[in-house]
């Protein structure tokens, strides 16, 4: 009876304080609250019950812990989304200029770190600035980015033009330009209608090619040192040369991999004249300028290098007029060093646009001095000493010998002779 009693009770203590945990022993005894009472704190040296999802010990709370911190990545990356979409994005253009000795010309060969472009750089400063996202940069076609001019290997440009999508953040040139190297500068940026495209809306490109006088001393005096000055008379006898280009005409001839019958060999020309010469550090140097439409690669440097060849005595002043022809012509290449691109121009643009109250003019009239002082700052001092140390003018002169410029006048010779006219044996 007794015992019947005590366990009685026993069940009665368990039912209402709950079962003993070895680890924690029995429950506090867990009363209805009454009006006005307040919750009973624990005793002191209670341990608190654990979350069963942090019953794995450590590696729960590892768990744990790494989830919060996941969720707080994600929160700062959608407030930092946030941020950006409040922010305009607009399609702008940037002018450029750089130095473009020891890069492999402007376009980013993209996943080839092997040769490094200017648009290497360009990208790497729009996506730390906070101008573009890290994925625009990986690939460029999401900031629908094109440049206005492709140039070659070591050739600078003193006003490239490129148009992308970009978020307008604050003092936006300044913080792209703080992360560019000195030699690459963003001088001026201006904005454009939503499908602008620098390359389809370009109508014509200005280029330069600086280079030492004595590349037009005749072979038989030839003089490859500081001390040759060009004469009055030499210099119209170039620029008589140099008109001949002005117009419409074959190229082929000045490129590579082009057709005498294609129909994009075909260039027109506007203007090609060379300025008075002048002296920097000892050395004279004349600048030729050259405007066209477009140009193919290597054909610049073509035209200068034939001329000079003419100058120094290597070629005839024919084979001007038979490079045009559809036979091969054996046209020298001037070296990359001298060669850059000036200006960009956008009339047909400027006409519809530049006057509408909403775009500017595309016209850098305001950049002008900007542009100037980067060419006499970082482009023409990098060729002047360039040209010293490694003399490559001079170099290319002494190969100009190994040319046959009158391959093509031998071989329509001999053709003419052995195939007579239809004219000659109707009679």
């Amino acid at each position: 009876m007794a015992i019947r009693v005590v366990r009685a009770a026993a069940g009665a203590v368990r039912r209402a304080c709950g079962p003993c945990s070895p680890s924690l022993g029995p429950r506090l005894l867990r009363l209805p609250p009454m009006a006005g009472n307040v919750e009973t704190p624990a005793p002191v040296g209670a341990r608190p019950e654990r979350d069963p999802k942090a019953r794995g010990g450590w590696r729960g709370g590892a768990r744990i812990w790494e989830e919060t911190e996941q969720q707080a990545k994600k929160l700062r990356s959608a407030s930092d989304a946030e941020q950006h979409r409040k922010l305009p994005k607009r399609k702008i253009v940037l002018l450029m200029g750089y130095s473009g000795k020891g890069y492999h010309g402007m376009q980013r060969n993209v996943g080839s770190s092997q040769f490094k472009t200017i648009e290497d750089d360009l990208v790497s400063a729009l996506v730390r600035s906070g101008c573009i996202p890290e994925n625009h940069g990986e690939d460029m076609r999401k900031m629908s980015f094109q440049r206005c001019a492709r140039t070659d290997k070591g050739v600078s440009a003193a006003g490239q033009v490129v148009s992308l999508k970009v978020w307008l953040i604050d003092d936006i040139l300044e913080k792209i330009n703080g992360h560019l190297p000195p030699h690459i500068r963003i001088l001026g940026l201006k904005r454009v209608t939503g499908g602008f495209n620098s390359k389809n809306k370009c109508d014509a490109r200005t280029y330069l090619y600086m280079l030492p006088t004595f590349a037009f001393a005749h072979k038989d005096h030839d003089v490859q040192d500081e001390s040759y000055r060009l004469s009055a008379d030499t210099l119209r006898r170039v620029n008589a040369l140099l008109a001949c280009y002005k117009g419409t005409h074959n190229f082929h001839n000045f490129t590579s991999q082009k057709g005498p019958r294609e129909a994009s060999a075909r260039r027109y020309i506007l203007d090609m004249f060379c300025e008075e010469p002048f002296v920097r550090e000892g050395m004279e140097f004349a600048v030729i300028k050259v405007k066209g439409q477009s140009f193919m690669t290597h054909q610049i440097r073509k035209m200068v290098g034939l001329v000079v060849a003419v100058i120094k005595g290597y070629a005839p002043e024919s084979l001007l007029e038979r490079s045009w022809g559809e036979a091969k012509v054996d046209v020298p290449k001037a070296p990359g060093l001298g060669l850059v691109l000036e200006r960009v121009h956008f009339d047909k643009y400027n006409q519809r646009f530049g006057n509408d109250g909403l775009h500017e003019p595309l016209d850098w009239t305001q950049e002008e001095a900007g542009v100037a002082a980067f060419k006499e700052q970082h482009i023409y001092p990098t060729i002047i000493s360039t040209e010293r140390q490694e003399r490559s003018m001079a170099r290319w002169l002494g190969t100009l010998p190994v040319h046959d410029f009158d391959a093509t006048a031998h071989a329509a010779a001999g053709l003419g002779a052995k195939a007579p006219s239809p004219l000659g044996d109707s009679d």
